[in-house]
């Protein structure tokens, strides 16, 4: 007898994914062009331009962290529209910021905006896919930021070089409006808590983090800072290997690489478990950073961007349906938070830290050295949750 699967595609789980991808593609068409636009309009220092990029990823992780502790006790629509609605007022101030310090306070509060709105987002769709079907449908959900993390830099570029800043911050504002007008017609399933639940008062480093996804967000923070170089510096090294032009298609087949895989990998997480998308997402990654530290030339360089769209990308939306799996239900909120802040700081301090080391060894030798990172990671990922998967999830 066929037993039909729980619907996934439903209204509800479109709009949120809809959301996401808006939400997204603001923050990578931003980031491409904030340290010119800050340089240009403001005479700020190179540093300084690299504060006004980054400082966006540090509101983020504060709101992340501010959300998920109170998505519950707040509730998750009123969260949403929270989010919502001070994201798209933030990106007025864009408009009106007259000086460097004033913009600074502007991306600051953007990305903490962000930070709620996309916390409760997750948190949303989290409950709105079956249970069956959780990886595959978060696989799925993620595949809107990779679309945005592919689309938002284009735009930003195209934008910045044909029109002016004040329409670029004009496209921004609307799709903040589009989100929030959206967000009216997405029925958030209600879920109830006991007030024991609820009320896990004090502060306690639980309460902002959870516990239970602990082990897979150390697993993410480690692969964020490895993939941060490659968002960061591949066109700085793309430029030392005379392969400029060919480097612009780099994130497109890369994003071309989770899109094809994503809806497969989903599948086999929920059939199989973690462990079998994992471990070979492990070896696909390391493969890809030791193949791009090794590129000669155009072909090889856009290999290298599939493989490691194949490998890190379905490490992303895996390790999220993982943080989700190990979590009750009132604490979804803080495993979605949990997840992505250690991706966050991975991606936005790694550059950071990177850049001390490239001067020394160079941008082809810290690609290989992260590749190996990568492959010991492997190891990592077995003690902390992949040898006792069974077991943590049992428990759950």
């Amino acid at each position: 007898m066929n037993v039909s699967k729980p619907k996934l595609w439903t209204k509800d789980f479109i709009i949120t994914a809809m959301i996401n991808f808006f939400l997204t593609m603001v923050f990578y068409l931003l980031i491409v062009i904030m340290a010119v636009y800050a340089s240009n309009e403001y005479q700020a220092s190179t540093s300084l331009a690299g504060l006004v990029t980054g400082i966006f990823i540090i509101g983020t992780l504060i709101g992340r962290l501010l959300a998920g502790r109170n998505i519950e006790l707040i509730g998750r629509r009123k969260t949403l529209f929270i989010g919502l609605i001070l994201f798209t007022i933030m990106s007025i101030f864009y408009l009106f910021s007259a000086s460097i310090y004033s913009l600074l306070i502007v991306r600051l509060l953007h990305g903490f905006t962000l930070g709620i709105a996309s916390t409760a987002a997750g948190t949303i769709v989290a409950d709105l896919i079956p249970a069956s079907r959780k990886a595959e449908g978060i696989g799925y959900y993620s595949m809107s930021a990779t679309l945005a993390a592919a689309i938002g830099p284009f735009f930003g570029l195209y934008l910045s070089q044909n029109t002016s800043y004040s329409i670029i911050f004009g496209f921004c504002l609307l799709l903040g409006v589009i989100s929030l007008i959206t967000a009216f017609l997405i029925n958030v399933p209600k879920v109830d808590f006991s007030i024991e639940e609820l009320e896990e008062k004090g502060f306690k480093i639980s309460n902002f983090i959870e516990p239970r996804a602990m082990s897979i967000a150390i697993i993410v923070l480690v692969l964020g800072l490895c993939y941060s170089s490659v968002l960061s510096y591949i066109n700085f090294y793309a430029a030392e290997k005379n392969l400029v032009e060919v480097a612009s298609f780099f994130f497109l087949v890369y994003s071309v690489a989770i899109l094809l895989s994503r809806p497969f990998t989903g599948r086999l997480m929920d059939l199989k478990g973690a462990n079998y998308v994992m471990y070979p997402a492990f070896v696909i990654f390391t493969a890809g950073m030791l193949l791009l530290s090794t590129a000669s030339g155009g072909m090889t360089l856009l290999l290298s961007g599939f493989l490691i769209g194949l490998g890190f990308g379905n490490i992303q939306s895996c390790s999220q349906a993982i943080a989700v799996k190990l979590t009750p239900p009132h604490r979804l909120g803080l495993a979605t938070s949990t997840y992505f802040i250690a991706l966050d700081a991975g991606l936005g301090f790694g550059p950071y830290l990177l850049g001390f080391i490239i001067p020394l060894i160079g941008y082809s030798s810290l690609y290989g050295i992260l590749g190996f990172v990568v492959l010991a990671s492997t190891v990592l990922y077995f003690f902390l949750y992949g040898r006792k998967e069974k077991q943590m999830l049992r428990i759950t």
